[in-house]
């Protein structure tokens, strides 16, 4: 099986030593994505926006490796407030509303920055 690995450049794929996005066959796994700029410093922006641009960045990287929004069967969000489920919810929403993957929500203590408030995690599959 072909193993494809992609890189969105930010430092902390080199500093902690994982790829953006993995395809294995037809499977293709997108590491937890936060809302960064090109140079790995969070946006400004609320937890709508935040969604927003991870989202952006997924899609970009399932590009890269063949694949689209479309082919996602699965995402896990991480969020830092629960209460902020609506605005993360409707912008997963305007991404995926026809797609309907399997997802998840939780809420975790924090992230790596406490600037970010959602880290999303998506998992595709493409016709072999």
């Amino acid at each position: 099986m072909r193993r494809r690995t992609v890189s969105s450049g930010t430092a902390w794929e080199s500093k902690v030593g994982y790829s953006r996005a993995v395809r294995a066959g037809n499977i293709i796994h997108v590491a937890g994505t936060t809302a960064t700029d090109e140079n790995g410093d969070p946006i400004d922006g609320g937890p709508y926006e935040q969604t927003e641009q991870a989202l952006a960045t997924i899609a970009s990287m399932l590009e890269a490796v063949g694949a689209g929004i479309e082919d996602v069967t699965r995402t896990r969000l991480f969020v830092t407030n629960i209460d902020d489920w609506e605005a993360i919810g409707r912008a997963h929403e305007a991404v995926f509303g026809d797609v309907r993957p399997a997802a998840s929500m939780v809420e975790v203590d924090r992230l790596i920055d406490p600037a970010l408030c959602v880290e999303i995690e998506a998992d595709a599959v493409v016709d072999a």
